[in-house]
C-alpha cells in the first residue's frame, strides 16, 4: 500500500500445484481493472518455478513482481544474485521488487547482494523489507530504490528515513489503521499500529484476519490451509471481543 492507496499487493508464495498461483494472480487482475494495480509475489522454492511465476504475472498485465529468497537452505551470495537475477529477467520490463525477510526465509539478502543484482538487470526498483529491529531494517534504505515497510511499528520511522510506503499483512483486515500511518507517519500513529499488531500477533495470524474480515461483513470463509489453522472457539471469542474493543467499522 502506498501513499496514493491504489496500490495493492497479493501474495502467492510457491504451493503445489503451482496452477494454484496463476489462478489466484488472474482472478486477483481481473477484480481490479480500474480499481488499482497488483504486484505479485512469486517466490517459490526453486528457481525454475519462480521464473514460471514471475513470467506468468507480466503476462496477465499485473504492475510488478516481488520474489523472497527460497526457504529451508542457506543460499550464499552468488545463488542469491543468480536465483533473483532469473526471477527479474523473467518479468522485465515489469519493475521487480526483493522481498527481504529473514524470519521467514531462514537468512538475510545482504544489501551486497542486492547491489550486484542491480548491476545485472535494469528493472530492480526496490524492496519490500520485513526485518525488524529498526537496526536490522536500515541497511535495506539503499539510495534509489523504492523501499516499502513490512513491520507497521516500523512504518514511520522507515518513511522518515525514506521509505516511499507500506506492504503489511495487518492491513488486510485492518486497512484503515494501516493507511492512517503511512498518511500521518508519527511516532503516535507507530505506537498505535504496533499495539494493535501485538494484539493479533497472540492468536493464529492469517485465521485471526478472516476473522476480523468476517466480522467487517466481508464475505469470506474462515478455513486455512493446513498446516495453518483455525481459531479455537475460545480464541475466536477474544478476537470477536477484540473487534468490539475497537469499534471497527463494516468494510461492505
Amino acid at each position: 500500500m502506498s501513499e496514493s492507496g491504489k496500490r495493492w499487493v497479493l501474495t502467492a508464495p510457491g504451493r503445489r500445484p503451482a496452477d494454484d498461483e496463476r489462478w489466484v494472480a488472474r482472478l486477483a487482475q481481473q477484480a481490479l481493472v480500474g480499481r488499482g494495480e497488483l504486484l505479485v509475489h512469486c517466490g517459490a522454492q526453486t528457481t525454475g518455478a519462480t521464473e514460471r511465476l514471475a513470467a506468468h504475472a507480466a503476462e496477465i498485465g499485473a504492475a510488478a513482481v516481488a520474489v523472497i529468497g527460497p526457504p529451508y537452505y542457506g543460499f550464499d551470495d552468488r545463488s542469491l544474485v543468480q536465483h533473483f537475477t532469473a526471477a527479474a529477467r523473467a518479468c522485465a520490463p515489469l519493475p521487480f521488487f526483493v522481498y527481504e525477510f529473514a524470519a521467514r526465509a531462514g537468512y538475510a539478502v545482504r544489501p551486497s547482494v542486492i547491489e550486484e543484482l542491480r548491476s545485472r538487470v535494469t528493472n530492480l526498483a526496490g524492496l519490500k523489507v520485513s526485518d525488524s529491529p529498526w537496526e536490522k531494517f536500515e541497511p535495506y534504505l539503499l539510495e534509489g530504490l523504492s523501499v516499502f515497510v513490512g513491520p507497521e511499528g516500523l512504518i514511520s520511522r522507515g518513511m522518515a528515513a525514506g521509505a516511499v510506503g507500506a506492504v503489511s499483512g495487518l492491513a488486510a483486515a485492518f486497512p484503515e489503521a494501516v493507511t492512517a500511518v503511512v498518511q500521518n507517519p508519527t511516532a503516535e500513529a507507530a505506537r498505535r499500529i504496533g499495539e494493535l499488531r501485538a494484539a493479533v500477533n497472540r492468536f493464529p495470524f492469517q485465521a485471526a484476519l478472516k476473522r476480523v474480515l468476517v466480522r467487517r461483513g466481508v464475505p469470506i470463509l474462515e478455513d486455512c490451509r493446513r498446516p495453518l489453522r483455525a481459531l479455537s472457539e475460545g480464541e475466536a471469542a477474544e478476537v470477536d471481543r477484540l473487534v468490539e474493543e475497537l469499534g471497527v467499522p463494516s468494510l461492505r
